[in-house]
């Protein structure tokens, strides 16, 4: 986000007028069928690549418990039970999770999860990914859920949070582009301000005119290191792309911590 808030963002729906951006955005934005239209062609390959990689260092073991939060619909839950591990997804979209609920087993469940609500079950590894965090305007929310993630984590769990490298984002930060998708042209705008990446969604679908704006806050390096340890995590490692090469703060892709 994909709580389940997936991915990437802070999002606030504005259908045709203007609309207060502290409202939950997640709860409109990822619960529209234009979010997963525009997002439609992410690249699974990378996401199965990441997942064997991390999945190998981590040397987590046949049957353990992942908790894929927020899951989207699922693309990585899917893939991760593949491999062997017991897996819940959850993400706070209920048309997310309806979905993904035709891929379900015995060893692969989904459910309706905000990542603000502590966690009930204890996991031998906690995943978040594709920049799904960083959303609140206060930052104590963010450390919040950072504490659910450590208290859900069994003895000696780890958790991973794949997030974006916002110093390659501001220097390469693409201020407009114009994508079309099944027929929608979508009009995205990009800014970085007071904190936060924006991304400005405009469309028109159904006859009717359509805005969102996504919102990532501007997490570097450091500022990670203080969250996560105000929420009692210590940071293990640091990686920079789905290979887990180091994290270079020009270079890298991504920004991935894992910790304890």
């Amino acid at each position: 986000m994909h709580s389940s808030l997936k991915s990437e963002d802070l999002l606030t729906f504005v259908p045709n007028e203007i609309m207060d951006i502290q409202q939950d955005w997640f709860t409109s934005w990822f619960n529209t069928p234009y979010y997963h239209i525009l997002y439609k062609n992410r690249n699974d390959k990378d996401a199965q690549f990441f997942m064997r990689n991390i999945t190998n260092f981590l040397k987590l073991k046949q049957g353990s418990t992942i908790a894929d939060v927020p899951c989207g619909k699922g693309r990585h839950s899917v893939y991760l039970n593949s491999l062997g591990y017991t897996v819940r997804g959850g993400d706070l979209s209920s048309n997310s999770i309806a979905f993904a609920q035709q891929f379900a087993n015995e060893t692969l469940q989904f459910e309706v999860w905000d990542m603000r609500k502590p966690i009930q079950n204890s996991y031998d590894a906690i995943f978040n990914l594709f920049t799904s965090f960083g959303y609140f305007e206060n930052d104590e929310e963010d450390i919040l859920i950072l504490q659910n993630f450590k208290n859900g984590l069994a003895k000696e769990g780890v958790f991973v949070l794949d997030f974006l490298n916002v110093h390659k984002v501001a220097n390469h930060l693409v201020a407009k582009e114009v994508k079309e998708i099944d027929d929608i042209e979508f009009h995205i705008t990009k800014e970085i301000k007071d904190g936060f990446i924006l991304k400005h969604i405009n469309f028109v679908a159904e006859k009717q005119k359509h805005a969102y704006t996504e919102h990532v806050k501007f997490l570097t390096l450091p500022k990670m290191q203080h969250f996560f340890a105000k929420a009692g995590l210590t940071i293990t490692h640091v990686f920079g792309d789905y290979s887990l090469q180091p994290f270079h703060e020009e270079t890298s892709d991504r920004l991935i911590l894992v910790a304890q």
